[in-house]
């Protein structure tokens, strides 16, 4: 088999004069995508630069394929491509990425023996490999004290760039005091927009062409085992080193601090907001940029904090992180509370109980991951935890009658019963089914007289009846529903 570098226990070596014909293909591959995507609605032009990146990257990385997997390759990528062009979807997107990177994989990567290092390798390819462009260019040029100081403040400085647009999507006060950062006309910008497009593309498309595998990626509580010909292994220059967690712990708990404090502020303790700011928007806005920001945070934990590794051994990295999962468990308690605000004035929905389930898991999740850490246990463990968890909610949830819990809650808090909030939706509440029906009653009664409701109402009535009908069909939550409507329908003859 050929391969890309001889098989040894240390990551491929890296260059430090890059192929000219490389850099050459990586700046077209940019132009390209600066012609199909900048400032343009995607469609077919993600598959024709799809297209364009696999075959730039077979033609200049061909002496290194295997090419008794092309074929099987290629039938993946090609499958990747269908549900894109049947209708580009944010789903079709994540399958040409899983796509593209399996087809890399299998004609590049000559250490590929498992399902589990498949995904190691694809996490890697697409969350470390686009960081490879800047540590490659620096070391291009021969400076090591270049090389190591990005690689200290690279994960910080990036991740915590993307933890502060979260926040400013979650907080109008963020995005006001950021804003006035920036005074001036807006157009004036826009070549910086450009050139943030064309790193970004150059970053997504080096990985492809300049093509580096690891011929072992550690995963769970998998450790590489040293022997007497291995070079000794400096943790300083790792991505994810101590030195690099130390400053991302320290850069993160600072930035949440600030969230954390505005919430502790204007949302906990109803502090006056400035006049153009409105209670509303504050409470509303940031219920899903928050949970986002926490899932980051937790995955950014798993990664760094690996059982016996050294930054878990580190009491100064392990009061960091439990400072920092203290303050995500608030960011999402935060983010339950916004929601919360938010299903006061708008009422309930399927979708809205769904998020409360979903923060409820990310909360849990936190706190087990820091039960992980405290106890030092294995990543195996918090894994039975969590679907422990998941199936003990999952079976809670399927003993609760969401439907008419919904159905109430709107009914209680709708304008026509409580004078506030939104106007009752009967519409939807005859769309959650029989099991609805006592509310939907209650929710005539405080409308006007409509007969199509009133058809529909009883449409769903004789729904109910048929399905009691038949021993097949019974279940003990409907057989309470028709008990119930038999002693309204007696009480109505009666």
């Amino acid at each position: 088999m050929t391969s890309l570098a001889p098989p040894e226990t240390k990551p491929q070596s890296i260059d430090s004069n890059l192929p000219p014909a490389k850099i050459a293909v990586v700046f077209a591959l940019a132009a390209l995508a600066d012609w199909l995507f900048y400032d343009q609605r995607l469609g077919l032009s993600v598959v024709i630069f799809a297209i364009a990146l696999t075959c730039a990257s077979l033609i200049v990385n061909l002496g290194n394929l295997e090419h008794r997997r092309l074929l099987l390759a290629g039938a993946i990528a090609f499958a990747g491509l269908l549900p894109a062009l049947e209708e580009l979807s944010a789903a079709s997107l994540v399958i040409i990425a899983l796509a593209l990177g399996a087809a890399l994989m299998l004609t590049t990567n000559p250490y590929l023996d498992s399902l589990v290092r498949g995904a190691a390798c694809l996490l890697e390819l697409y969350l470390v490999g686009p960081i490879r462009l800047f540590q490659d260019s620096i070391r291009a040029f021969n400076l090591p004290v270049l090389t190591r100081s990005f690689t200290l403040w690279c994960v910080p400085l990036l991740l915590g760039s993307l933890f502060v647009l979260l926040f400013m999507a979650a907080n109008p006060l963020l995005t006001k005091w950021i804003n006035q950062l920036n005074p001036g006309d807006p157009s004036s910008y826009l070549s910086i927009g450009r050139t943030l497009f064309w790193i970004a593309a150059l970053a997504l498309v080096w990985p492809f062409i300049h093509i580096r595998w690891r011929n072992r990626i550690e995963v769970m509580d998998e450790r590489p085992r040293s022997t007497a010909n291995d070079p000794p292994r400096s943790t300083d220059l790792s991505f994810f080193g101590p030195g690099t967690i130390l400053r991302s712990l320290i850069l993160f708990n600072l930035l949440f601090s600030i969230q954390t404090i505005l919430d502790l502020i204007y949302l906990w303790g109803n502090g006056t907001l400035p006049a153009d700011v409105t209670y509303a928007s504050y409470a509303h806005r940031g219920a899903y940029p928050l949970i986002i920001t926490a899932l980051l945070a937790a995955s950014f934990v798993l990664v760094t904090m690996r059982p016996g590794g050294p930054a878990e051994r580190s009491r100064v990295m392990r009061s960091l992180v439990y400072l920092w999962i203290g303050q995500n468990v608030l960011l999402v308690i935060s983010a339950m509370l916004r929601l919360d605000l938010y299903v006061q004035i708008y009422l309930l929905t399927y979708w809205r109980i769904a998020a409360f389930v979903w923060m409820l898991l990310v909360v849990l999740g936190l706190v087990l991951i820091l039960v992980r850490i405290v106890q030092r246990r294995s990543n195996e463990w918090l894994i039975r935890a969590n679907l422990v968890t998941l199936a003990m909610v999952l079976y809670t949830c399927s003993l609760i009658n969401f439907a008419a819990i919904i159905a109430d809650y709107n009914i209680g808090h709708s304008r026509e019963a409580s004078g506030s909030g939104v106007n009752l939706d009967m519409d939807y509440l005859i769309r959650l089914g029989p099991q609805a029906l006592p509310a939907i009653d209650r929710g005539l009664q405080l409308h006007s007289f409509d007969p199509n409701l009133v058809y529909r109402r009883n449409c769903l009535v004789q729904e109910q009846r048929e399905q009691m009908t038949s021993w097949r069909s019974w279940g003990f939550r409907s057989w309470r529903l028709q008990r119930l409507l038999d002693r309204q329908q007696g009480a109505a003859a009666g």
